[in-house]
């Protein structure tokens, strides 16, 4: 395929993606009150790449895809976005089964541990300080697969990072899946769950193409591409501390700081709608958590020995350079 098709290829999704985006935001916007049902589903979905701690996620699925070729680094991005999707499949699912927000918060907590140290695995990989290999990946998954780890790094990063945007929802999420908890039934929360998935990786899919569009256009692709995995590295690195210490320490921490303050308070006064509730989430009972200094210090130490271990390892294979 010539690189001008897939240029106007490109620019059509750009195009769908963007409309899809605003006629979702002006239906928020617009809306006297909130219905849960698969259109809030997928609309509260496409509202959270506002909030702090999904936006960062930009920062991974971006350079993600500038990573590697154009095919290969979009595929990247869809099977990432396919990861976080099957998350809030899961989550939604939970939801209904156990029937409360508190049971459910039990179980995020794992999960954001458990995603906090995969993304710190992936990140020090990328980097060369480990080497690592999915441990099933030669047990459970076709022949075909194995040999295409980016691609299953790829879904298995989505999945787990996917837990970054649980921590701190807007008002649509709780009163969705406040409706999935009564309700009850299993499947339909994971119906609406995968949908709001679905919601909140479009915006990061639009990001996705303007980026590999305005690479492309300054035919500077592979020049970016060493550059940009160690970009991905570091940001794995940083949003693999900030969930492993959501998972640990609770949500105070950061919810309770000056970035995640005055963030909301923007958003209260831009767009009251999407803004976190402090009313909503005093209404669950939700344990708070761990807050002060003690989680930062923690969250600075793990990159600041990442920081340092990379340093050290960098040093050292200059000097193996030099010795050759």
């Amino acid at each position: 395929m010539g690189v001008n098709i897939i240029k106007i290829w490109l620019t059509a999704a750009a195009f769908i993606l963007l409309s899809i985006i605003l006629v979702g935001l002006f239906s928020l916007w617009t809306s006297p009150e909130f219905i849960p049902g698969y259109s809030l589903a997928f609309l509260a979905g496409i509202s959270m790449i506002f909030l702090p701690c999904t936006f960062p996620l930009v920062f991974i699925i971006v350079p993600l895809a500038l990573s590697r070729k154009i095919g290969k680094g979009l595929t990247m991005a869809f099977l990432f976005g396919l990861g976080l999707t099957l998350t809030f499949t899961l989550y939604g699912m939970a939801l209904g089964w156990l029937g409360g927000f508190v049971a459910l918060y039990k179980v995020i907590t794992w999960m954001l541990l458990l995603g906090g140290i995969a993304a710190l695995v992936f990140g020090v990989s990328e980097l060369n300080l480990i080497k690592f290999k999915l441990p099933f990946k030669q047990t459970i998954l076709p022949r075909s697969l194995q040999g295409k780890n980016d691609y299953i790094r790829s879904f298995f990063l989505g999945f787990f990072l996917g837990n970054a945007g649980v921590g701190c929802p807007n008002p649509a999420f709780y009163i969705l899946f406040g409706y999935v908890a009564t309700l009850g039934i299993p499947t339909v929360g994971a119906s609406l769950g995968a949908l709001h998935g679905l919601g909140r990786i479009v915006p990061l899919l639009f990001l996705v193409v303007l980026a590999v569009l305005g690479i492309n256009a300054m035919n500077k692709l592979s020049f970016y591409q060493e550059k940009v995995k160690r970009w991905v590295a570091w940001a794995l690195v940083a949003l693999g501390a900030f969930i492993f210490n959501y998972g640990f320490f609770g949500m105070a921490w950061f919810e309770d700081s000056i970035i995640h303050q005055g963030w909301n308070r923007f958003l209260e006064v831009a767009f009251p709608k999407i803004a976190e509730s402090a009313i909503i989430e005093s209404s669950l009972n939700l344990p708070q958590g761990i807050g002060g200094i003690v989680p930062w210090v923690v969250f600075a130490g793990i990159i600041g020995a990442i920081i340092l271990w990379d340093a050290v390892h960098l040093r050292k294979t200059d000097a193996a350079n030099q010795n050759l």
